[in-house]
């Protein structure tokens, strides 16, 4: 664990107002291999954004692996490229907040308005991520991280 990149993170986590910005660094670490993937140094996206219908911050053209037809596929996707890690924490927040009334989409609710950091988590991995443990494994990201400072 990269203990000094996640007090870092959370830091902008908090700047951006994430509502639990420890839980969300956590996020980041293990979506972005702690800040060492592609998409981390190049765009500072941390999350693996996608790029928005309707643009706010540069684009940026990379392959990607899809679940398609019963199959993995390997098609280009538009990612979006960040000023900074502020930004993407804040749009992170955003998107959650925005998709949270749509139908499907009532995990997001739920975390929004958990009453803590492991709800959180275990809330929005529900719908963030096809990968079903990815709540446990951020959950241990997170207890890690507070039973060492």
């Amino acid at each position: 664990m990269n203990r000094d990149w996640i007090k870092t993170i959370e830091l902008s986590a908090e700047q951006a107002g994430h509502i639990f910005p420890t839980a969300a660094a956590c996020e980041a670490a293990l979506e972005s291999a702690y800040g060492t993937s592609g998409l981390a140094k190049a765009d500072n996206n941390l999350f693996g954004m996608k790029q928005h219908q309707h643009p706010i911050y540069g684009t940026h053209v990379l392959p990607t692996k899809e679940f398609e037809g019963g199959q993995w596929i390997v098609v280009n996707a538009d990612w979006i490229s960040y000023p900074s890690t502020k930004e993407c924490f804040q749009d992170r927040m955003t998107t959650l907040q925005r998709l949270s009334s749509f139908k499907g989409f009532e995990h997001y609710k739920a975390a929004l308005n958990a009453a803590d950091s492991e709800a959180y988590l275990t809330e929005v991995s529900l719908k963030w991520s096809t990968d079903t443990a990815r709540g446990a494994k951020v959950i241990a990201i997170l207890r890690a991280y507070l039973n060492v400072q």
